[in-house]
């Protein structure tokens, strides 16, 4: 927005009259123009009527112009400043067209040495032209190119704009921080040569090119602590990450020698581990600001910018466990690379959450480490934008693009970003302008796709070289202290290559860890039983009541009345549960423990299908009731959230938030369960195989509706298939329910066993509201999560001659025929937990029918999609695997047709065949 528009776009008459009137009253117009030609006269009082441009103090159209046009010029600076700054250390950057010539704005030379009052606007008073350009280019043309006018809020925007146009143009490090900032490239460097030296041709993706990145995260997490900040919770992905690791978290050299040499045991991994530069890292240490301050970098896979709401769902969790809820105490830092960031979708939905009630943290540091090559792709044609960092302008962030030839202006730059994030909790971006001196990775040939770049790069020094000379020519250290610095540079790098030993720097673990140590991993015999997972009727009627309970002068829907009828018949008179009120007594019952429930998705708080109202909003004012948080005075918290409508960023801030608490039950659902492929990422890289890769288990819950209802390809198959592959080593529990007991007692045990794993659960549509899909309230009382339900309407075990499995909503199905037809020798065996698959539970079920002779595996899935081949590959059975048969859908590529005769012909076969094959 040009903040003079509504001056340039005046009538110079009417400019005249409106002077006139503010002479008479001031009050008589705007407080704009009020500024103005109070600024006005202020330079005629103080230079004299001729001091202003050679003419008589009076408000002449010819002056009036001009003053018009040197303000348009400063907010031409403000808003296309940074599109001339000198942010490129290897190459001449493109021309794009700032449009800040003299001439752009009706100026020219003549006009140089005149007077304009404009020059208060810079805070220099009245100035020559000549003095305001030269004071623009210094704030706006210099190594950090300053971009803040997308900001419409005036109290930020007037903080960022006094601090440019008035702090940095005279900001001179001490003598000791410029000392700090060499010390850190040293050690950049150092680590760089110490890695290229020992390990020829491995990759290591270098910060060579980019080594102000660790001086930069000194100053973040100085300037940090000094403004409160106690802990930072760090994503990146490889560039420069064992570097971070080494020389900001303080991970000992051995350590990466060992990782580099494939030494770590296995034993200590517990699992399959992985490559170095994915590993997290968790120390503490004491910043120059003398501040102790945690700092922890998460895990994370090659899927680049996957680990960015990973992180900000930790904090999160993090910030309501251990800092009350004040995220100035907690912050995120996302490292990204230039070509991640403008091309990866991930990072648009991680933006649109910054503000939003579920998922804010007090706003993100986002650190550029801008190579200007995306693996051997030039920017040209990564982007369309002009800078990677162009999503910064949808939130209204701030931006300062900086030159990584200048650690004192990179150092600057991250110091204004961690103030404005404390004062604001708003999101900023840092994008650094460097260069990748390798290629890829170090075995990589850049010269192949960028010759000319790569020319220019041999030849140019690295930022410690440019800025060592750079301090002794300006007599900053003394040529004696700078070659006392070199030999201790050098002595550094020999004493690492001769001996990689290091005292690691003392850590103190967090409550939340210490909580998290308490548990222990998984064995295979845990799965053979569930633990008892039942309440006593005491607590279940606490939970109804708040269920069945509104508050004075709440005035809910009428559709609403008629629930909260329906759920006091169910607890107090039916004595028998469907599916929502189950669900909502499982999360009731956690609550009154004191632990946390937390879901979000699209549409959650009253549930697609509208089953759930665990928000209930009042009907003339919309104000929200939340009964699950009236249960107990001493009750942990319902955090329930619809959605942005993301499944990708959504998932990965729900996980993040699972690995920071054990105690809460965090569950994401998905509107229909096949929205999931959407972030297939988060459940291939994180959800499924973090504890065999990192070593960091996981509660998270997964609710995927599923089931076969003729409402066609898109919604009906949350595609368990994809679960079912990745399910191996007990890394995860996936299951398909028939009970709203079993619900309530699969996401209680989440919380019992003395373990943490996913629960993928594929949950139902039609059977939410399926007269037969109820539990009797002794079951909620007493039991536990029950892996295989064996047919209870068989009288006579002797008789049987079929026995069907199956899993889910299928099962009613069946049921509704055998009892229409009168069948007696067929038993209906529900497998209700697919992963691991219970095969004592099964084979105990199996046994109990003696005189069996048909055994037959039902799904309503497409024979490629769904369970069966699972079963074939867990199922170590090979007697009763060979008796197996299957009944489903033909194989297809499509999950389910759109025509609903044919689905309820197809449906209708699948049954019939069970009984008869």
């Amino acid at each position: 927005m040009d903040k003079y528009s509504y001056i340039a776009n005046a009538h110079g008459a009417y400019l005249d009259q409106m002077y006139a009137s503010y002479q008479e009253d001031p009050n008589s117009v705007d407080e704009s123009w009020q500024r103005f030609f109070e600024g006005f006269e202020f330079s005629i009082q103080k230079y004299g009527e001729e001091g202003l441009n050679g003419s008589a103090a009076t408000l002449s159209k010819d002056t009036l112009q001009k003053e018009i046009a040197v303000r348009k010029l400063i907010d031409g600076y403000r808003q296309r400043g940074h599109l001339q700054s000198t942010t490129n250390p290897v190459r001449k950057r493109k021309d794009r067209k700032a449009l800040l010539e003299l001439k752009d704005f009706g100026l020219s030379e003549k006009d140089l040495d005149t007077t304009f009052s404009a020059g208060e606007e810079l805070g220099m008073g009245a100035a020559k032209l000549k003095d305001i350009l030269a004071r623009l280019k210094t704030i706006y043309e210099g190594n950090i190119g300053f971009e803040f006018t997308s900001i419409r809020e005036p109290e930020p925007l007037e903080w960022i704009k006094s601090r440019v146009e008035q702090e940095y143009p005279s900001f001179e490090f001490s003598q000791d921080e410029k000392k700090r900032i060499l010390e850190k490239l040293n050690e950049a460097v150092v680590f760089e040569n110490f890695l290229h030296t020992k390990f020829i041709g491995q990759k290591r993706f270098s910060l060579e090119g980019g080594e102000s990145t660790i001086p930069a995260l000194d100053n973040i997490l100085t300037k940090a602590s000094e403004l409160g900040v106690e802990e930072v919770v760090v994503g990146m992905a490889h560039r420069g990450r064992l570097n971070v690791l080494a020389n900001t978290l303080g991970k000992t050299y051995e350590e990466i020698f060992n990782e580099f040499e494939g030494n770590s045991v296995p034993d200590e991994t517990m699992g399959d581990g992985d490559v170095k530069y994915h590993l997290g890292f968790s120390s503490r240490l004491t910043t120059p600001a003398k501040k102790d301050i945690l700092l922890n970098l998460m895990p994370n896979p090659s899927h680049l910018e996957a680990v960015d709401p990973v992180v900000i769902g930790n904090v999160r969790a993090k910030g309501e466990s251990l800092y009350d809820g004040d995220y100035s105490r907690i912050m995120p830092i996302l490292i990204h690379g230039d070509a991640a960031l403008a091309g990866q979708g991930i990072i648009y939905e991680t933006t649109q959450m910054h503000a939003l009630k579920g998922y804010r943290v007090g706003g993100t540091i986002h650190f550029v480490i801008n190579n200007q090559v995306g693996f051997t792709t030039d920017f040209d044609d990564a982007r369309s934008s002009i800078y990677s960092t162009d999503v910064s302008q949808l939130i209204e962030s701030p931006v300062m693009h900086v030159n990584g030839d200048d650690p004192e202006a990179v150092a600057y730059a991250v110091r204004l970003a961690v103030e404005f994030r404390q004062r604001y909790k708003r999101d900023v971006f840092i994008d650094m302008v460097c260069y990748r001196r390798h290629g890829h990775n170090e075995s990589d040939e850049p010269k192949f796709t960028q010759p000319t770049l790569y020319n220019l790069i041999s030849k140019h020094a690295n930022p410690r070289e440019i800025y060592n000379k750079q301090l002794q020519s300006k007599g900053d250290i003394n040529a004696q202290l700078a070659k006392q610095m070199d030999k201790e540079f050098r002595k550094l790098l020999q004493d690492r290559l001769n001996d990689v030993r290091q005292n690691p720097l003392p850590y103190k673990p967090q409550e939340l860890e210490l909580q998290w140590k308490q548990l222990r991993y998984s064995n295979a015999e845990d799965f053979d039983a569930s633990p008892e997972t039942g309440v006593s009727e005491e607590v279940i009627d606490s939970v109804a009541k708040a269920l069945t309970t509104v508050p004075k002068g709440f005035k809910p829907l009428k559709q609403i009345e008629k629930l909260i009828k329906e759920r006091k018949e169910m607890f107090f008179e039916k004595k028998e549960l469907n599916w929502a009120a189950a669900e909502l007594l499982s999360y009731g019952t956690i609550l009154a423990e004191g632990k946390t429930v937390r879901m979000s998705g699209q549409d959650v708080q009253r549930g697609t299908f509208s089953h759930r109202h665990a928000v209930l909003s009042d009907a003339d004012t919309n104000e929200r009731y939340y009964s699950l948080n009236h249960i107990t005075e001493k009750q942990g918290e319902h955090k329930i959230y619809n959605s942005l409508l993301s499944e990708y960023a959504v998932l990965g801030f729900e996980y993040g938030y699972s690995l920071a608490n054990p105690h809460a039950l965090v569950i994401w659902e998905a509107q229909f369960g096949d929205f999931a492929n959407g972030a297939q990422t988060m459940i291939d890289q994180f959800i499924s195989s973090a504890e065999s890769k990192w070593n960091r288990m996981s509660g998270m819950v997964m609710l995927l509706p599923h089931g076969y209802e003729g409402q066609g390809p898109e919604h009906s198959n949350a595609r368990p298939e994809r679960y079912l592959q990745l399910a191996a080593e007990d890394n995860m529990v996936v299951a398909n329910l028939t009970t709203p007991a079993n619900l309530y007692h699969a996401m209680r045990r989440q919380l019992a066993w003395e373990f943490r794993k996913p629960l993928i659960i594929m949950s139902p549509k039609s059977m939410l509201r399926h007269p037969k899909c109820v539990s009797p309230m002794e079951d909620f009382m007493d039991g536990k999560f029950r892996e295989v339900y064996d047919d209870a309407t068989v009288k006579d075990k002797k008789k049987v001659k079929r026995v069907i499995l199956c899993t889910g909503k299928v099962y009613y199905d069946l049921m509704e025929y055998k009892e229409a037809e009168g069948i007696e020798d067929t038993a209906v065996v529900r497998v209700e937990q697919i992963a691991p698959f219970p095969e004592k539970q099964v084979d105990e079920i199996l046994d109990s029918y003696k005189n069996y002779e048909s055994l037959v595996w039902t799904q309503e899935e497409p024979a490629n999609m769904g369970y069966w081949t699972f079963i074939l590959r867990s199922y170590r059975n090979e007697e009763r695997l060979i008796q197996m048969k299957l009944v489903s859908r033909k194989p297809s590529a499509s999950p389910a047709t759109g025509f609903p005769k044919i689905h309820k012909a197809e449906q209708d076969r699948i049954v019939s065949v069970s009984f008869s094959k």
